[in-house]
């Protein structure tokens, strides 16, 4: 049974789809399993802190940018912070890893600790999305250009549509295991490679909400362990085959996404006879069935998403991904033939791959010393990358220094799904690098964005003579300057906070002041009193503000819902008519979720900001 809105092929979240397979359970008698508080030596367990990016993750769509969020921990595990009944004392803590599959985008990292300024070449390899362990590494494609403010030229793949991409199948051939199931040569493959699975699991498409998934055979409780996962048994540049030549050649590899080695790895074992890879392989989903917005055509890609800010990702992302192939990666396996097929010398593939990444990998967050380090290296992590999302997740996954381990962050009840979380992200961020959103409301991370030039926009438009028009560009140079604004950025709204909420407010302070106190402040360099006279930005502190304030902000919404292509209103009707939404297809399902969710976000801010309705002066 499909639910409305949702279709097989790619990963889903909770509520999108049912599947009626058959189930393919885990207990195989051969594979070493593990009983909650018995973990063998190799796993190594340590606590961990959960990594919350303050900047990428939760951004909406329309202008998130380069900009990589900064990291702060929080404890996300059990009461008191410590897993139950699978602690090593003689461990010391690693953190954990950043949800799962890194984004695709060449930004920098910011040079200052901005919150979350988002400059619009929409997406960077966040060092660690929003929230969520192994958060999904990223909020951004590493393939929205890093260096490049100026708008992408859109860049078309040939045939790169789900119905031309080609299949794993015809790339590795046919996938023989010994096992005519692909879970049980999967199962007997783990057991091979050391990776344990808790008796109470069960790897199964039946139950899940797509494809692929993990379901509870038993109720599980909070704090066990579910599955552990050897640092061997993970697929990266430096375990594959060809780890070796990838290691002397990686500068020749360097690239602004910084996924080539890991890409190149797997273009190698993917037609490698021998590949000890093979019944990993066997439950990818079909390269042809990825439904992110890059394999859409463009025009349908514009038209359903106009205002969402995806088609302007998707749009770096195919240009970089097309430079990146011919500059670096074809040459390479040009120049190593005896490793690389002709058949997987291919552009299409190289774009579907990147796309697997994208939704598929997982990346390891830095230590906070680290922070001025390049981010790790994106790496494949069998197991982990079985389970769905969804926000309200019930499992996350750790990291020490000899393995990985999937633990149950709330009680599962037997028979339902276990859910990872891919970070706490807005829609139009899991529509674009995972190929699905999460029904409006579900998403509790979903955010809307007002580019910052839209308010300058608003700000100028308030303007009556040529001297204030003069004084708007002068504030904006100046709130330039202090690195609270940008060109391609954008202020990130959320259901219940304002994540850029340092940029917003000091935007609207320089902006709205007299201008005597303007020029006190400049001729200060900005180092005057910098105390928040307004208190926190908040959702519910907005009504607070002053008036003018207020009213800056609410004409910027203004503006910003101008750039959809449809009314609040009319995606209203058609949500809430069941028969004429079950016959749209499922992207005009899934884009009218993204654009839904944040014009209900940006009318709630019509609301409070309603200037003539408040006494705040």
């Amino acid at each position: 049974m499909v639910v409305p809105g949702s279709e097989p092929g790619s990963k889903r979240h909770g509520t999108l789809l049912l599947h009626s397979d058959r189930v393919s359970a885990i207990g195989d008698p051969g594979l070493k399993m593990f009983s909650v508080g018995t973990i063998p030596a190799s796993a190594n367990t340590g606590r961990s802190a959960a990594w919350t990016p303050k900047q990428a993750p939760r951004g909406s769509g329309a202008g998130a940018g380069p900009e990589t969020p900064e990291v702060a921990a929080r404890s996300t595990g059990p009461p008191g912070g410590a897993l139950s009944d699978h602690g090593d004392p003689d461990e010391a803590p690693t953190g954990e890893w950043r949800v799962r599959g890194p984004a695709f985008s060449f930004a920098p990292h910011p040079s200052s600790a901005r919150r979350a300024m988002r400059l619009r070449p929409l997406r960077s390899l966040p060092r660690v999305p929003r929230p969520s362990p192994l958060v999904p590494i990223s909020t951004q494609s590493p393939f929205c250009a890093r260096a490049s403010r100026s708008p992408a030229v859109p860049s078309r793949l040939s045939g790169a549509g789900p119905g031309h991409c080609a299949h794993l199948s015809q790339v590795a051939g046919p996938v023989d295991c010994g096992d005519p199931d692909p879970v049980v040569g999967f199962l007997n493959w783990c057991r091979r490679v050391g990776l344990e699975l808790s008796p109470k699991v069960a790897v199964s498409r039946q139950g899940t909400v797509a494809g692929y998934g993990m379901v509870a055979r038993e109720s599980v409780q909070a704090g066990e362990l579910l599955f552990v996962v050897p640092r061997a048994a993970l697929l990266s540049q430096h375990t594959c085959s060809i780890g070796g030549l990838l290691e002397r050649e990686r500068g020749a590899l360097q690239s602004q996404s910084g996924w080539v080695p890991l890409l190149l790895a797997l273009l190698h074992e993917l037609q490698a006879p021998a590949s000890r890879w093979r019944p990993y392989f066997a439950l990818w989903p079909e390269l042809g069935r990825l439904e992110h917005p890059m394999f859409w055509p463009e025009e349908e890609r514009r038209c359903l998403l106009q205002g969402t800010g995806v088609p302007e990702a998707v749009e770096k992302d195919l240009a970089n991904i097309r430079s990146e192939y011919h500059s670096i990666v074809l040459p390479f396996m040009e120049a190593h033939p005896d490793l690389f097929s002709l058949r997987v010398r291919s552009l299409e593939l190289y774009h579907q791959l990147v796309a697997l990444v994208m939704a598929y990998s997982f990346q390891e967050p830095l230590e906070e010393e680290e922070d001025e380090k390049e981010p790790n290296s994106p790496v494949m992590v069998p197991a982990a990358d079985i389970l769905n999302h969804l926000a309200n997740h019930n499992a996350n996954l750790e990291y020490s220094a000899n393995c990985l381990r999937m633990v149950a962050t709330q009680p599962i009840p037997k028979g339902h799904e276990i859910f990872n979380t891919y970070g706490q992200m807005a829609n139009w961020q899991l529509i674009h690098m995972y190929g699905f959103v999460e029904p409006y409301p579900d998403n509790t991370d979903d955010t809307a964005d007002i580019q910052m030039v839209t308010v300058r926009e608003a700000a100028l438009q308030g303007t009556k003579t040529e001297a204030e028009r003069l004084l708007a560009y002068e504030r904006w140079d100046f709130l330039c300057k202090l690195e609270m604004v940008g060109e391609e950025g954008a202020f990130v709204i959320g259901r219940e906070e304002v994540l850029t909420e340092e940029e917003l407010i000091t935007t609207l302070k320089v902006l709205c002041m007299p201008a005597e106190e303007f020029r006190e402040l400049k001729d200060q360099d900005g180092g005057g009193d910098n105390k928040r006279e307004e208190g926190s930005l908040t959702i519910t502190n907005i009504p607070k503000l002053k008036a003018s304030w207020r009213q800056l902000l609410r004409n910027s919404v203004l503006l910003t819902l101008q750039t959809y292509a449809t009314d609040l209103k009319t995606d209203q009707d058609l949500l809430s008519n069941k028969e004429v939404y079950a016959q749209l297809s499922w992207r005009e399902q899934q884009a009218l979720q993204v654009r839904y969710g944040q014009k209900m976000i940006l009318h709630q801010l019509l609301e409070l900001t309603q200037v003539g309705s408040f006494p705040v002066p």
